[in-house]
């Protein structure tokens, strides 16, 4: 292992328990949600819990592909390639359980950074729920690479 693998672990290691507390903060969001529900009307405090949840999905989702499978890809001494393309090879080591899952989070990450009207991000809520939990299947699929490699504590 060279002096830059190690380094890159180290760093690796600072991403994913930044992503593990992120991703927990998530969970808590999304249950909050939950007990929410559908309604006509919302109060303010639960248009802040529904912001604060598309928030923390965004996060999440930025911290996993950008910097916990992106420094993957260079302790793997991948060469740099497209995004679409890096998450095509990831599913085929299983490294992520589903490329195409992470493509739609990542649409639904730039919906959300471009929703600027509150009635709009109240109806991104049920997705953001739902892909909360696919986000967290390939977190947890990773995971399980990392492990393997002995690439976590």
């Amino acid at each position: 292992m060279t002096n830059q693998d190690e380094t890159l672990i180290n760093i690796l290691r600072e991403h994913w328990q930044l992503l593990m507390n992120s991703l927990e903060t998530l969970k808590l969001s999304v249950e909050k949600c939950k007990q929410i529900g559908k309604k006509e009307t919302y109060t303010f405090n639960e248009m802040e819990s529904f912001d604060s949840l598309t928030s923390k999905f965004g996060r999440t989702a930025d911290m996993y592909t950008q910097k916990v499978l992106r420094t993957c890809w260079m302790l793997l001494h991948e060469p740099f390639a497209p995004f679409i393309d890096v998450l095509n090879q990831c599913e085929k080591m299983n490294l992520i359980e589903s490329a195409d899952t992470l493509v739609e989070i990542r649409d639904l990450r730039n919906q959300i950074a471009h929703e600027y009207i509150p009635e709009a991000v109240q109806e991104l809520v049920p997705d953001v729920i739902e892909y909360s939990s696919r986000l967290e299947k390939n977190i947890l699929c990773t995971k399980t690479f990392l492990s393997a490699r002995k690439w976590l504590q």
